[in-house]
């Protein structure tokens, strides 16, 4: 189901979608995967919603609660599409280790609006837990990435070296002097 701050946005009171009882949870996930997809017209969904719903007993949707809905979950999605652009821009324009660094930095600035909440105070016992458990989980993000860091730089040392001795059996093959395999290779290893 929805989280509290979607639920309280527009006029404050909530619609029947957003009241719906917790065993349409998995319909109303069936809903939004559908409205993200967009390849069926809305009105089908719509009739296949409430088809669901009568399944459960549960009574139907108006169009005019689906199509608000529909609407403010479009705009999200394009909202979230255009952060995810951004940010996938962003970190190739920051070279091979731009999501590294991304995540370093994000994990950075949820610490620090972390700290700054805790500073002003006036958190309930639940806040701070999800704080706490942010925190955690800029953390592990960092831990993952560095991870996966070193696993591509090794993976990568061990392709370079393993690409050296193919050229140098080659070379070898062909009556390439020592000298000027070493220069090769000193090149291929990042040498000038």
């Amino acid at each position: 189901m929805a989280d509290e701050s979607e639920r309280q946005q527009g006029r404050g009171r909530l619609s029947t979608l957003e009241m719906l009882p917790e065993e349409a949870d998995s319909d109303l996930a069936w809903l939004n995967e559908e409205l993200r997809e967009g390849k069926r017209p809305q009105v089908a969904i719509l009739a296949e919603f409430n088809s669901r719903l009568a399944d459960r007993g549960i009574a139907p949707i108006s169009k005019g609660t689906f199509s608000r809905y529909s609407v403010k979950k479009a705009r999200q999605w394009r909202e979230y599409d255009e952060r995810l652009r951004l940010s996938k821009a962003l970190c190739e324009g920051m070279g091979p280790d731009g999501a590294d660094t991304m995540t370093v930095a994000v994990a950075e600035r949820i610490k620090m609006a972390a700290d700054a909440l805790l500073a002003e105070g006036n958190l309930s016992a639940k806040e701070i837990n999800a704080l706490a458990s942010a925190n955690r989980a800029a953390i592990t993000a960092q831990r993952h990435s560095a991870e996966l860091r070193r696993s591509l730089e090794a993976e990568f040392s061990e392709r370079m070296k393993k690409a050296a001795r193919e050229v140098a059996d080659v070379a070898k093959k062909a009556g390439v002097s020592d000298e000027t395999m070493a220069e090769i290779n000193r090149r291929l290893m990042g040498g000038a």
